[in-house]
């Protein structure tokens, strides 16, 4: 078991109850069976979670409910690098699950040690209890009731999901297949190009806190860094670090994006051809004149409302035109 991590104590039938006042008694929307079965995550820093523990989560499109055909993106970061991978899911569904995270398992660069979820219903069941223990893999689930219980994946879901697809409402297969693509070029510009700040510390004193933070990298660079990976782990991913182009992805990016934009909106337009590279990289050198640049993070045009009541000019509008035309 990674170190900072230990399950639960909770004997079965045992529920988690919010501390309100009263203390009332509150499901969390799954089986008291198998949040016993389940152990809660007590890990206090990413320095002492085991490279591949993964946090994960599910956030809907457009807002925390959302309609049963709405693609979600699927959402996991590694804890000790930072390394995110993305998946869309059609709809909420155990299965899918469980087919999503064999598929986000074959993209790490790294093995699965460890994978911590909220206390969602579509984690907290059997099929993804019995995936996690076939694969040799810890399974966990964070503190209910506690809104800082997921941050490593939700500054993610921020930084990255919103940030590039935005806030619009997706559904149905073409936009599963549009996030697929989008996140196909995300995953590899997030995790090899764009340095972070990773918290190395905080100590409190008095109301006031002091954070400690590492020097800015890469969820690459922090992966070469760490002295617990292999060989031929550093070997793969510098291989694959020296095929990327940020500029390529970038691009792929965009158009993504665009493809998002026009699902969501219902435009119907067919597909823009990919720009060549010295057009991209002139619209870059003045993409700031226009500001935001983002497809996703423009809003919605809004069509423009028409007449409600009957124009009650509307038989005598020949007639005042040749009028003001006679006589201006």
């Amino acid at each position: 078991m990674p170190p900072g991590f230990e399950p639960h104590p909770s004997g079965p039938g045992a529920r988690d109850q919010k501390s309100a006042g009263v203390g009332r008694r509150l499901s969390v929307g799954c089986s008291a069976a198998t949040l016993a079965i389940v152990g809660i995550a007590r890990t206090a820093t990413a320095a002492d979670a085991a490279r591949g523990h993964q946090r994960k989560t599910v956030q809907p499109e457009l807002r925390s409910v959302g309609r049963r055909n709405d693609a979600r993106p699927s959402t996991g970061t590694d804890i000790a690098t930072g390394w995110t991978e993305c998946a869309p899911l059609p709809f909420r569904e155990q299965t899918l699950v469980r087919a999503v995270l064999g598929g986000l398992r074959e993209l790490l660069p790294f093995d699965l040690l460890g994978f911590d979820t909220d206390n969602d219903s579509v984690f907290m069941n059997e099929t993804v209890r019995d995936y996690c223990r076939d694969g040799g893999i810890v399974f966990t689930r964070c503190r209910p009731w506690r809104k800082n219980g997921q941050a490593f994946v939700e500054q993610k879901n921020g930084a990255v999901v919103r940030h590039m697809v935005g806030y619009r409402r997706l559904e149905g297969p073409q936009a599963v297949a549009a996030l697929a693509r989008l996140y196909a070029a995300t995953r590899l510009f997030v995790n090899f190009f764009p340095p972070s700040f990773k918290l190395a510390g905080k100590t409190r004193d008095g109301a006031r806190v002091h954070k400690r933070y590492h020097a800015p990298a890469t969820p690459f660079q922090r992966l070469l860094a760490d002295p617990r990976t292999s060989q031929d782990v550093r070997d793969a991913v510098k291989a694959q670090f020296e095929t990327l182009d940020p500029i390529l992805l970038l691009r792929d990016t965009r158009l993504a994006q665009h493809c998002l934009v026009d699902l969501a909106d219902k435009v119907g337009a067919a597909p823009e051809d990919a720009p060549s590279i010295d057009d991209f990289l002139a619209g870059l050198r003045t993409a700031w004149k226009e500001g935001e640049v983002r497809p996703t993070a423009k809003p919605a045009e809004m069509p423009k409302r028409g007449r409600r009541r009957p124009d009650p000019l509307a038989d005598v509008t020949d007639r005042l035109r040749d009028w003001f035309e006679e006589e201006p």
